[in-house]
């Protein structure tokens, strides 16, 4: 117990300029953290997959294979990509650092370094990181469909579920790679508040994200929903003469969903599933959804069988 209490941070430091390797090697064993040495990408990647560090400090140019192109390997290994990954660079143009939070950076320090800042930083992120790690783990034993995203869009962490859900309704690399990138952090631009939504056109299905929260000034929390219903909704709407979207909450309903988690799959607020309700209600001839779900059992049966 004492061990995993005192076990240092280890800290991945890339850079191809063994002056700067050097100083930083000191700056951070001084402040009690280990190191670990990389002087080009390839190399970084190996030791990363083989001692698993606590943090990355990546130089952002680098020959053969740029930093940009490391974060991106590392956020597409499984047991690499929670890694916090701080990019170090002298670029400060605005598309280099758009790049390195798409990529997956989780923050990005300008040389010279002011190593005060650096290390500020660093505690920041690896005491948020430890704290998500924890989090993401009950969020996955819980079965949750929720993911965490920088102000560029990049996915910093998900659950297991997001991350099958996503592949299911993705056969197009680009897509994830790329477009999911911009659309997320064009809406973010927008400041959507708690209980917003945006509607994704993957290339197989489409799906909603569910804006949960900001949980800390560069990472916000999100909810992937899979809004792709079943042909009974159809069928329910011809058979009962309800209108599209009343079929789609019947449907819902049906399926023992509250009002609450309707509105998160359709995007819209319980009151107005509720008064989608009410209509269907007067529709079926029922009071309540209990008496509606039990109307259209023997519909959904039919579907299913």
């Amino acid at each position: 117990m004492n061990a995993v209490k005192n076990r240092k941070d280890l800290i991945l430091i890339v850079d191809d300029c063994t002056e700067n390797l050097s100083l930083l090697n000191q700056v951070l064993e001084k402040e009690g953290m280990q190191t670990l040495i990389a002087l080009e990408g390839s190399q970084a990647l190996s030791i990363a997959r083989n001692m698993i560090p606590d943090m990355i400090l990546l130089d952002a140019v680098m020959p053969n294979m740029d930093g940009f192109e490391v974060c991106q390997i590392l956020k597409k290994d499984p047991e690499l990509k929670y890694i916090p990954v701080i990019f170090m660079t002298g670029l400060s143009d605005s598309d280099s650092v758009v790049k390195g939070f798409t990529v997956g950076g989780i923050d990005y320090i300008t040389k010279p370094i002011v190593n005060s800042v650096l290390i500020a930083r660093m505690r920041v992120h690896l005491a948020s990181n430890r704290l998500t790690r924890s989090a993401q783990s009950a969020l996955d034993i819980a079965g949750q469909y929720v993911f965490a995203v920088n102000r560029m869009g990049g996915i910093v962490w998900s659950t297991s579920h997001v991350t099958e859900l996503l592949e299911t309704a993705n056969n197009d690399s680009d897509w994830l790679s790329s477009k999911l990138h911009q659309e997320l952090r064009q809406w973010l631009s927008m400041a959507p508040s708690n209980g917003m939504s945006l509607r994704l056109k993957a290339p197989n299905s489409i799906l909603r994200v569910l804006f949960l929260g900001e949980s800390n000034s560069q990472e916000y929390l999100l909810k992937l929903v899979d809004t792709e219903l079943p042909n009974e909704s159809l069928l329910l709407q011809n058979s009962l003469n309800l209108t599209a979207r009343e079929a789609e909450v019947l449907l819902w309903i049906a399926k023992g969903k509250t009002n609450r988690d309707i509105g998160e799959i359709l995007g819209t607020s319980p009151r107005t599933i509720n008064k989608h309700s009410e209509n269907i209600y007067k529709k079926l001839g029922v009071e309540n959804r209990t008496s509606a779900a039990a109307k259209v059992r023997d519909y959904i049966d039919q579907f299913e069988t």
